[in-house]
């Protein structure tokens, strides 16, 4: 942010940054609503069972499936062009050095939001699918599937995963500018586990093997986190003694 502009012009700046994101995201919405019959194949062959058939049981189901999917694929495109408008909107108020540096944000945050939808679709859903399936099998009952429900469960589990995978980026971003640091996350570190630990419960089958698969590695992306925000301080303290 330029420090000669006005409180007025900054607002100016900030909704026209933000009128750039909402139309990625209108255009993506629309490109991901008419390729969504193609997610939903590709869906339906890499997860769902051969033997089952999928159901609609209200004559809106299917239309509100290709909204999620035009979620799914805006949220996917629109996340790098927010990251980058906002790098955009605070670069003047940024040295050259302090620009260059958190530019790294925008591919990384991109990057690990495809790593958390990777992970959460091809390991952990069909990790929860099988399971509960066998639950049902256990118990005698003949499996009809509601489209809307499916996808419900997948997306409740892809969006929160996905998110969660961005926490290095955004402890990156706040050790930036001083509100967190090693030490802070340090003395967290119990909480957060506690906390990681409930979310791992929460989004698997209870089962030791499938908690194991999913707390790791988000306890590593903590730690991980955690070797960031020091590099990140090192990295602005060296720019300061320069």
């Amino acid at each position: 942010m330029n420090h000669d502009m006005t409180f007025l012009e900054h607002l100016t700046e900030l909704r026209r940054r933000l009128l750039i994101v909402a139309i990625v995201f209108i255009f993506s919405f629309i490109f991901g609503y008419v390729i969504s019959p193609t997610i939903l194949e590709f869906i339906r062959d890499y997860t769902f069972p051969d033997n089952i058939e999928w159901n609609v049981f209200n004559f809106t189901d299917g239309f509100m499936i290709y909204l999620k999917c035009s979620i799914l694929v805006s949220s996917f495109c629109t996340i790098p062009v927010f990251v980058y408008e906002l790098w955009r909107f605070i670069k003047p108020g940024l040295t050259r050095k302090e620009a260059r540096a958190t530019f790294f944000y925008i591919p990384s945050s991109f990057l690990l939001f495809g790593i958390g939808v990777s992970f959460s679709f091809f390991i952990l859903f069909p990790m929860v699918l099988n399971f509960m399936s066998s639950i049902n099998h256990n118990i005698g009952a003949t499996e009809t599937y509601g489209i809307s429900q499916y996808f419900t469960l997948l997306f409740n589990i892809v969006f929160p995963v996905s998110i969660i995978f961005e926490l290095p980026v955004i402890v990156m971003l706040l050790s930036r500018i001083g509100i967190l640091s090693p030490d802070r996350l340090k003395k967290a570190r119990k909480v957060s586990y506690f906390i990681l630990v409930i979310i791992g419960v929460s989004l698997t089958p209870p089962d030791f093997v499938s908690d194991i698969l999913v707390i790791i590695p988000l306890i590593l992306l903590f730690e991980f986190s955690i070797q960031i925000s020091g590099w990140s301080i090192k990295r602005r303290n060296k720019n300061l003694l320069k």
